[in-house]
């Protein structure tokens, strides 16, 4: 029974280690974001933009994590930025894209390397060996516990 006890001790501890690491990290993502008046959202959608050029709206909240719902909204908001603009799909009219302006291009060009090095930075602590390992553990973690979620 002690065994039990302890296993179920130890994955207590890991869930707060785990969320106090990323939240530490995070702190240094959004705060790099936002001193350039956006936020996470709307640099993970600019971010998928700049990375894989013009994408769907479905596709992009997939990627970043959002409901279609928040994609809308958050595609808007960049759309008065003027940082991108939607088209409509040549082969389906039902589907919209969006890409990059010239000018959302030439912000992300300019943000992303300093946005880069403060990651670099948050994450220093850790060796790059360490950082593979760590890769490949959370993949792992996250990969069974959305299995385990799903049954």
């Amino acid at each position: 029974m002690a065994d039990l006890s302890e296993h179920e001790e130890l994955s207590l501890h890991l869930l707060v280690v785990l969320a106090r690491a990323y939240n530490s990290v995070f702190a240094h993502s959004t705060r790099s974001i936002q001193a350039h008046g956006l936020n996470s959202t709307e640099f993970g959608v600019l971010d998928v933009l700049y990375h894989k050029g013009p994408q769907p709206l479905q596709k992009i909240g997939e990627k970043v994590l959002i409901s279609s719902g928040n994609i809308t909204y958050v595609v808007d908001k960049l759309q008065k930025k003027k940082l991108l603009i939607r088209r409509a799909s040549l082969e389906d009219r039902r589907v919209i894209y969006a890409e990059l302006t010239e000018e959302g291009q030439a912000l992300f060009e300019d943000i992303f390397p300093g946005h880069k090095q403060k990651i670099e930075h948050a994450v220093s602590g850790l060796t790059e060996e360490e950082k593979l390992q760590a890769v490949v553990l959370l993949r792992k973690l996250g990969t069974t516990a959305e299995e385990s979620f799903r049954r």
